[in-house]
């Protein structure tokens, strides 16, 4: 094998790396088909900028920057991208970390995958209805699972419980 052809393979591996990042947690890379499917057209339509990066292509939010890290209200965080209820309230904590997170996901909200992005071995969670990238999963939690649902702000929605929508942050 030449220079040529050594340039030519690594470029090749990289792009089919790249478009299997970019493809997201749709059917390509997951074998899964979600409830919620659209056009990427209209995920980019129905989602702002920020979402659309964290929810479709992966992306982080910038540690700390999320105004659900101080969310402290009674009721539910639900996908940013197809409403679907993931948390309660009840299950959520103060890591410390700059992200919101949760001890427990709501039955049937989440699935994971490993993710192995960047040279690590993670847990990715993604909603379950949409297949929207909203974190990782670590095993540095509190009881009663251990769990910590370090999640993207930007990726849920709270709503608040019948009787807190009135009130104020």
């Amino acid at each position: 094998m030449n220079r040529r052809d050594t340039l030519r393979a690594g470029a090749s591996f990289l792009g089919l790396f790249a478009a299997a990042r970019l493809a997201g947690p749709a059917s390509a890379e997951t074998g899964t088909t979600f409830e919620v499917t659209k056009t990427e057209a209209e995920w980019r339509r129905s989602l702002s900028p920020a979402a659309y990066t964290v929810l479709r292509e992966h992306g982080t939010e910038r540690a700390g920057t999320s105004p659900l890290n101080k969310e402290k209200r009674a009721g539910r965080f639900v996908c940013a991208g197809c409403d679907l209820p993931l948390f309660a309230s009840d299950t959520k904590f103060e890591s410390g970390t700059g992200w919101p997170s949760f001890f427990q996901p709501l039955p049937d909200a989440v699935g994971t995958q490993v993710d192995t992005a960047y040279g690590m071995r993670r847990t990715e969670v993604h909603c379950r209805r949409c297949g929207g990238h909203l974190g990782h999963v670590f095993e540095d939690g509190p009881r009663p699972t251990g769990l910590r649902y370090c999640m993207n702000g930007v990726a849920l929605r709270f709503e608040p419980a019948a009787d807190q929508k009135g009130a104020a942050l």
